[in-house]
């Protein structure tokens, strides 16, 4: 059984460990293999009543993915679409489930889709170590980045796509030539293809998109930023500022866009519940607006995991770890009691749910929405949250490094994750002699512990075996 090869997590809630290997389950009975029409070559991770392979969805499915200890490979997701580029660099946004064709559409005509491939093949990197697969994928970026250029980048410098091409769902946002969320995608796409420059020692890489992330970062700042209501936003035609406060927005936090003046003043807006601080964090709109509804209505007051995801790993760039952990266990929580509704019945888990009670998002005018067991979303806080914001692990399979980040001592941890050919077990648990770390591993690697309420921070190397630390010796 699939939970038996994938890591066991421990954590105090019994629910949280039971949502997580329910998820492992789940993704086991999806997964599908490719057709020789689709030209889809290996095993991807379906849904029920899937017609298309869609780019936004297929680059999140990664993220949880590479904890499956290669039992369920994230590479295909992404290698489709890279096997599909087109002589100009092109890249479409979706492709047919049934003949693999390029799914266009009268306001997206060149199919185009936010650029997350670097950022995610940087996350494969620090997971997997195969820096081998850098080097081969890195012209087909490179190539795909030209023609977003060529086709999208304007003489302000800025990128002008359809909304439709931001994944935004039905948010108004009427008259936005000059999307805030793809141009911080992009400047984030930049920054990474600069980072995996760096992994490659390939200066003339590195250098080439730093410069031009910090030429997108610059324009970004000085024209969608407004000092009085302390906000990104879309722009015109006319490149005047829209007004139109969405979650888009908070990719800037991701992209590493405001300096931390900014940035405070968006976190503020995250906390505030007359803003986007509902229970259940984060909604499409924020409470303020008029288009904000209890009911979801799609994204105008519906919470998307992709979009809580995103914020929480900005949150993060910007050393807000409490914070971001509490909004992935609100964020939890909300799937489980949509999921076990009361004790009697037993519900499911969506794609988008409602903003202040149990539930899930609905909308007359989208159909097909929201997607019923749409794992590319729940994979997310189920999995990858929880190893990485709940529990607080960050781990680099290149480095030989594990950071665990607790905001305070709490029994929880994860065993037998696999570190390539490296399986490793940490847990902590109170005992007679106080709170102990439980460590075991085949071969050496560093470990970091950070204990935020108790302001301790250790890093010591860990040998091959069984060892353990007490953390009033720190």
């Amino acid at each position: 059984m699939i939970k038996d090869l994938v890591p066991f997590v421990h954590f105090y809630d019994q629910d949280f460990v039971d949502m997580y290997d329910r998820s492992w389950v789940w993704i086991d009975e999806l997964w599908k293999s490719g057709t020789k029409e689709n030209g889809f070559e290996g095993e991807y991770l379906s849904y029920p009543g899937q017609a298309t392979f869609n780019q936004f969805s297929s680059c999140f499915s990664t993220l949880f993915l590479v904890y499956s200890n290669q039992n369920n490979s994230p590479f295909p997701s992404l290698d489709y679409f890279y096997k599909k580029q087109e002589d100009n660099g092109a890249i479409r946004g979706e492709y047919s489930v049934e003949n693999g064709k390029p799914v266009l559409t009268a306001d997206n005509p060149e199919g185009v889709f936010p650029p997350l491939f670097s950022y995610m093949e940087f996350q494969f990197y620090h997971k997997v170590g195969n820096k081998k697969r850098l080097k081969e994928i890195m012209p087909v970026l490179e190539k795909h980045y030209a023609w977003l250029v060529q086709k999208f980048q304007k003489p302000n410098g800025l990128f002008s796509v359809p909304v439709s091409a931001c994944q935004t769902g039905n948010i108004r946002r009427e008259g936005a030539v000059y999307p805030v969320d793809f141009n911080a995608i992009v400047a984030l796409h930049v920054l990474y293809l600069s980072a995996i420059g760096d992994i490659l020692n390939d200066k003339e890489i590195s250098f080439k998109y730093k410069r031009i992330y910090f030429g997108l970062k610059t324009r970004i700042n000085s024209m969608m930023w407004d000092p009085e209501s302390k906000f990104y936003y879309d722009l015109d035609a006319n490149e005047k500022r829209l007004g139109v406060k969405h979650i888009g927005a908070f990719w800037v936090l991701l992209s590493e866009v405001p300096n931390e003046e900014r940035a405070d003043d968006l976190i503020a807006t995250l906390k505030d519940p007359k803003e986007f601080g509902t229970e259940n964090p984060f909604p499409g709109v924020p409470v303020s607006s008029p288009d904000f509804r209890e009911d979801g209505d799609g994204l105008n007051g519906g919470v998307s995991t992709i979009f809580t995801y995103m914020v929480v790993k900005g949150l993060e760039k910007y050393h807000e770890f409490v914070f971001a952990r509490e909004c992935a266990i609100r964020h939890m929580y909300f799937l489980l009691d949509t999921l076990h509704p009361d004790a009697e019945t037993m519900g499911d888990v969506w794609e988008v749910y409602l903003p202040n009670k149990e539930g899930y998002s609905t909308c007359k005018g989208l159909p097909g929405f929201p997607k019923r067991r749409f794992m590319p979303s729940t994979g997310l806080v189920s999995i990858t949250m929880m190893i990485e914001d709940i529990i607080g692990l960050d781990i680099s399979l290149p480095r030989k490094t594990v950071n665990w980040v607790m905001p305070s001592l709490e029994a929880m941890g994860i065993e037998r994750l696999s570190l390539k050919r490296n399986m490793i077990t940490i847990l902590s648990n109170k005992t007679d002699r106080g709170w102990e770390i439980r460590l075991e591993s085949e071969k050496l690697y560093y470990f970091t512990i950070e204990i935020l309420d108790e302001q301790k921070k250790k890093t010591l190397p860990i040998p091959s075996g069984k060892c353990s630390m007490l953390i009033d010796k720190l």
